[in-house]
């Protein structure tokens, strides 16, 4: 691989953590503001992101196993924490 392909997917790269990050962001901020504590933010962000994302034309089951995957995923990040300490 060049050096110039691999900037290019170092780009790429940068630019979807980036958007990672701002959702995560953005959702951090209105949950902490929410003046519905019993509709709860994530649920409601995770619902809404599931259907953009079937609206943007990924399908439903590339949406179900990435959900899946990362729910799959999570217990080696948290290291067994509930939430970050």
């Amino acid at each position: 691989m060049s050096e110039q392909d691999q900037a290019g997917r170092d780009k790429w790269q940068a630019a979807l953590y980036e958007a990672s990050y701002r959702y995560s962001t953005a959702l951090n901020e209105l949950h902490k503001t929410n003046p519905w504590p019993e509709h709860p933010v994530l649920a409601n962000a995770i619902d809404t992101l599931a259907t953009e994302l079937w609206d943007r034309c990924f399908s439903a089951e590339e949406i179900m196993v990435a959900f899946q995957s990362a729910i799959d995923r999570l217990p080696r990040y948290t290291a067994g924490d509930d939430i970050r300490p």
